[in-house]
């Protein structure tokens, strides 16, 4: 889950299904009791309808809460961060960031740190498709050092300039999980 829309839906499957949950955040659901096997299976049938996955191994699941962390910092985040991501994720998951690092790659096929790049661009356009901030805000709310250097990143990744976009009639934008 990687969104409030998110967390509503699986509120709401959880509902229909008469499960009890202590909490329902983003990536995680806190059940207040056990589901038994035919429960536990109808409950991941309901949430892959919703386009989502029950997670059961515990690789799976720390691989699902990096993202769900660096899409809730990047995408819903109100402050920048005051340390690097690398130490960020690891005071959060309570892992070694080169751990992280090294589980992600190997079953995601990207690094982190790529990952991260992607998700930034996505809310660079999302700011320029909404014409709020001035590129120097964008920069500062995403801990660039500068415009140039977002402009350079934005341009290697999309092919445009961060004004050619902005100028779009129908940018190509990627839903948060894509």
């Amino acid at each position: 889950m990687v969104c409030p829309r998110c967390i509503t839906a699986v509120k709401n499957a959880l509902e229909e299904m008469n499960i009890s949950a202590d909490q329902v955040e983003l990536g995680q659901v806190h059940l207040l009791e056990e589901l038994s096997e035919e429960s536990r299976i109808e409950f991941s049938k309901k949430l892959t309808q919703l386009g989502f996955e029950l997670l059961s191994s515990i690789k799976s699941q720390l691989i699902s809460e990096i993202k769900t962390t660096i899409i809730q910092q990047i995408h819903h985040g109100s402050e920048p961060l005051t340390v690097n991501f690398s130490e960020f994720l690891s005071e959060k998951l309570n892992h070694d960031y080169p751990y992280l690092s090294r589980l992600f790659s190997t079953v995601e096929g990207i690094t982190i740190n790529r990952f991260i790049v992607i998700q930034k661009i996505e809310k660079v356009k999302e700011l320029l498709f909404y014409d709020e901030l001035s590129a120097t805000a964008i920069a500062h709310q995403l801990n660039y050092n500068s415009v140039a250097y977002l402009s350079g990143v934005f341009k290697k990744e999309t092919g445009m300039t961060l004004s050619e976009f902005k100028h779009m009639r129908r940018p190509n934008r990627k839903g948060i999980t894509e």
